[in-house]
């Protein structure tokens, strides 16, 4: 974070000082919200949570060279308190953002957020010194807080923003104005907690509703091959962007294919010029994640060949998705387990389609959340899916989500051998370690909460042992 003494920081946020002997101090390190994460100079911000309470590390964050923690409460050490922690959290990020004066670009969508953030971040840093979410930290805490990491240094602020209901990303652009607005698509994902597609999209449009105008230099970034995000063209006074592969699209991909190992590959056409690209990552659908990254960079500045050596370069940042390691005995895994949703299990699917190729594929997956009444028709669309895409066996994780999964693959199948259920992740691992042989491929995702990640580690864990079936 910019510099900024103790007295600043308290009229900022509204707070009153406690136990400070200088408010000239200076704040001069990173503003966390972990313990663990204290510098000397940092500034801790003390959330009392269902389980945790920070105020209880208010002395150990001191000792541990905190210059003062942004509490509730006095605790007996240098802090400055405020009745709400999460909205003096808020209005921090916001006179920070406001004072660096750097560039803000800010996306949201149903999915592919996180990779689509990497990939900007990648593209950008090319240019510029760049500061963006780590993970999928895109809260209202998360939020801010990498918007507080910033530096004088730092050009461009690339921030994810999610959703759970209207109103949620109005909040965050008011914490944090964008310049530059990336709405990727509008899916499924927590339609159980919106109550449809339509209520998704208004909530997904607020970000290009708070952009400024273009005279003022805003730019709204839109998929083409959305109609719902196209739509959003009516709701904002910025500049409109389309990436895609519609011919409409400013910014498009021709020629797709994919490469042996399931990496795509096309020519990417920008208003400045055309240039290839093929990828590191796995599967189809970064395609239109990296034309929406280069339609930012386009906005930025960056030439097509710039763009393309980026994209081409660019890896994956962010643990748990599509991460493909293969075993020392030939067995590939293919790590999604970090979350799920109809529209991403679809995409991994096809990607495991394509890197199995000659191959036997395996897809264990688990129940994707927060689907309401649409779960039971999602489950069972996923599970036959994976049968039309020849994946060789559908292994369903869990309870009733799961059952949905392999009865939909069980209807679709021919002999009922396409697929079964298992209760566990353990129960998962025990079947993979004994009928997985050289050569396999092993699709692993679920919904956060389902915790698969287990088993994917579990399968490398095995690789490295040499536990593999003879077969």
């Amino acid at each position: 974070m910019i510099a900024l003494s103790l007295a600043e920081i308290a009229e900022v946020v509204g707070g009153q000082t406690h136990d400070i002997p200088d408010p000239s101090a200076l704040v001069t390190g990173p503003v966390v919200r972990d313990s663990r994460e204290v510098e000397p100079g940092s500034l801790f911000v003390a959330f009392a949570g269902e389980r945790v309470d920070g105020h209880d590390f208010a002395a150990a964050v001191v000792e541990a060279g905190a210059a003062a923690v942004l509490a509730s409460r006095p605790v007996g050490v240098p802090a400055i308190v405020v009745p709400d922690v999460q909205a003096a959290l808020g209005a921090l990020a916001r006179h920070v953002v406001r004072k660096l004066g750097t560039t803000l670009v800010a996306l949201t969508g149903s999915a592919g957020k996180t990779s689509t953030k990497d990939l900007i971040a990648q593209v950008l840093r090319r240019k510029a010194p760049t500061v963006f979410t780590p993970g999928s930290l895109n809260n209202e805490i998360g939020l801010p807080l990498t918007a507080l990491s910033a530096t004088e240094e730092t050009r461009f602020l690339v921030l994810e923003m999610g959703a759970r209901g209207i109103g949620h990303i109005r909040y965050l652009t008011e914490l944090t104005p964008p310049k530059i607005g990336l709405v990727l698509n509008v899916g499924t994902a927590h339609i159980g907690e919106f109550g449809g597609r339509e209520q998704i999209a208004q909530a997904k449009g607020e970000l290009v509703e708070a952009l400024p105008s273009a005279d003022e230099g805003g730019a709204a970034i839109l998929n083409a091959d959305d109609p719902l995000v196209r739509a959003m063209a009516s709701r904002t006074k910025a500049r409109v962007i389309l990436f895609g592969e519609s011919g409409e699209a400013d910014v498009r991909a021709e020629n797709v294919t994919l490469t042996e190992a399931g990496q795509p590959a096309f020519r990417l056409h920008t208003p400045s010029g055309a240039s290839d690209v093929t990828m590191r990552l796995y599967g189809e659908h970064h395609v239109s994640n990296a034309l929406a990254a280069a339609a930012v960079a386009h906005e930025l500045g960056m030439s097509a060949d710039e763009i393309a050596t980026a994209l081409s370069e660019a890896g994956s940042l962010s643990r748990w998705r599509m991460e493909v390691t293969e075993r020392p005995d030939g067995v590939t895994v293919v790590n999604d387990a970090y979350n799920a949703n109809p529209e991403s299990m679809r995409a991994a699917l096809r990607a495991l389609a394509a890197m199995g190729k000659g191959r036997r594929t395996w897809a264990v997956l688990g129940k994707m959340a927060e689907l309401g009444d649409e779960s039971l028709a999602e489950h069972d669309a996923v599970g036959r899916l994976a049968v039309r895409l020849n994946v060789g066996k559908l292994v369903a994780v869990g309870g009733r989500e799961a059952s949905w999964l392999q009865l939909g693959a069980y209807n679709e199948g021919s002999w009922g051998e396409e697929s079964v259920h298992v209760s566990d992740a353990q129960a998962a691992i025990d079947l993979l370690r004994s009928q997985l042989r050289p050569g396999d491929v092993v699709l692993v995702k679920a919904s956060r909460s389902v915790g698969l990640e287990s088993v994917a580690q579990a399968l490398l864990d095995s690789g490295n042992e040499g536990e593999v079936a003879a077969r």
